[in-house]
């Protein structure tokens, strides 16, 4: 065989080797660099949180939700997966397209606030009679809630999402500018054995409010219904960035 036969075939499987840019390699892609990405953060997280000085109970805890986050994100990414195969099937498309639209529709109903949401979750009662439990501590309830997986918050009758804020006033606490009655009662939709264990680590939340001479009391329930909705309001100064010219 001549040289320039052999080099002609050396050509020809390479081009046969080379991988194919299609739209499923790229979603593919973008599936295990976002399924990295979650991984990378979450041990990032567990690193920064001081393991050396946590106990067994709480390392265990960890555990469990570092496996359960990697279980969510494994089912995201299956459902993913599913919706592509669907679109890129080609059959009924347009109503597949539009399901998956509606789908993400309320999706971000639920994340923005503006969307009611019910599911598993707590419930968690804290009496304050002697009004001694500060904006802080709600803020800190709310932190563990999220840490822990809460998808849905609603404190008092205001729903809770990104831009909440919380203030102390007199004889109560205010949520956005509005004031919530004590009893202060959380609702938080996620799982409830893993958010009913965040805030019963010791010095956690429920040992902080006994601190604070109040009692904090937590439900687990099979279905929580949050119906507090969050009103929109028009960015002053953000403004969405022009599609590029071509």
């Amino acid at each position: 065989m001549s040289t320039t036969s052999s080099s002609s075939s050396w050509a020809t499987l390479l081009r046969m080797a080379r991988p194919r840019a299609t739209r499923a390699n790229v979603f593919g892609a973008l599936l295990a660099i976002l399924l990295g990405f979650a991984i990378a953060t979450q041990v990032q997280q567990t690193n920064q949180s001081g393991l050396e000085q946590l106990r067994e109970d709480e390392l265990i805890r960890i555990l469990d939700d570092v496996t359960q986050e990697q279980g969510r994100v494994s089912s995201d990414i299956r459902q993913l997966e599913a919706s592509r195969d669907r679109l890129l099937s080609g059959v009924d498309s347009s109503s597949e397209a539009l399901k998956s639209a509606q789908e993400r529709l309320d999706t971000l109903g639920i994340l923005t606030g503006t969307a009611p949401a019910t599911g598993p979750g707590v419930v968690i009662t804290i009496t304050d009679p002697g009004h001694k439990v500060t904006a802080a501590r709600l803020l800190d309830a709310l932190q563990e809630l999220r840490d822990s997986g809460a998808e849905a918050v609603q404190m008092g009758d205001q729903r809770v999402v990104a831009d909440t804020w919380f203030s102390d006033a007199d004889g109560g606490i205010t949520v956005s500018g509005h004031q919530i009655a004590e009893p202060y009662v959380i609702k938080a939709i996620g799982d409830s054995a893993t958010m009913a264990s965040a805030m019963d680590i010791p010095g956690g939340v429920t040992d902080s409010v006994r601190r604070d001479g109040a009692q904090s009391t937590v439900r687990q329930l099979k279905r929580v219904d949050i119906t507090a909705l969050h009103s929109l309001e028009e960015p002053r100064y953000a403004r969405p960035v022009p599609a590029p010219t071509k």
